[in-house]
């Protein structure tokens, strides 16, 4: 059902890469609501983390649809979040195309639900290629201590993973993969 709505866009950003959109789940309500039914059932934790822009749109539905998701963590680029001094955690990533940085406030860590000292997060994106955003966030998550309450990534979502790329082989060590759809054979 998703493969329908989802679009292709070969060489962009760059040549050689097969951008995977998903913004079209924006102009179809009946899979855009599955969608989010499906993201809600993969998601065990109260708190999910998830990167701008294409993430909030999926994250976002879940506070008011959800029974167990109560907080979202936004990621966001450089210069996106206002902050307080020390609020702030830069993150390195490395996409299939190149570095980057992303953010996060520890205030919005500190916000979770926690249970049992520990804050458990499930870290949601649109796309899982290589892994390389997914890997620098959890890692640096995980290296988070907020007010006595250490962050566990227990688990990650996907709407569409890219299996030939062998992201889910990277991340696996630190929690579940789950993935709405796969899309073989793409690069």
């Amino acid at each position: 059902m998703f493969e329908d709505v989802i679009k292709h866009y070969l060489d962009f950003p760059k040549p050689g890469i097969d951008f995977i959109d998903v913004l079209p789940f924006l102009q179809d309500k009946k899979a855009f609501a599955e969608a989010i039914r499906q993201i809600d059932r993969c998601c065990t934790t109260p708190n999910v983390a998830t990167v701008e822009a294409r993430g909030f749109l999926f994250a976002a539905p879940l506070l008011t649809l959800s029974d167990h998701v109560r907080t979202i963590v936004p990621i966001r680029k450089k210069g996106k979040l206002p902050f307080a001094e020390g609020d702030l955690a830069k993150v390195e990533i490395e996409k299939e195309y190149g570095s980057d940085q992303v953010f996060y406030r520890r205030s919005d860590l500190a916000a979770c639900s926690v249970k049992d000292d520990v804050i458990e997060i499930t870290l949601l994106d649109d796309l899982l290629a290589t892994g390389g955003t997914a890997l620098g966030i959890a890692k640096s998550l995980v290296g988070e201590v907020i007010d006595g309450r250490r962050v566990v990534v227990k688990e990650f979502v996907f709407i569409v993973e890219l299996p030939a790329l062998h992201g889910r082989h990277v991340l696996e060590p630190i929690a579940p993969v789950r993935s709405l759809m796969s899309l073989a054979g793409v690069e």
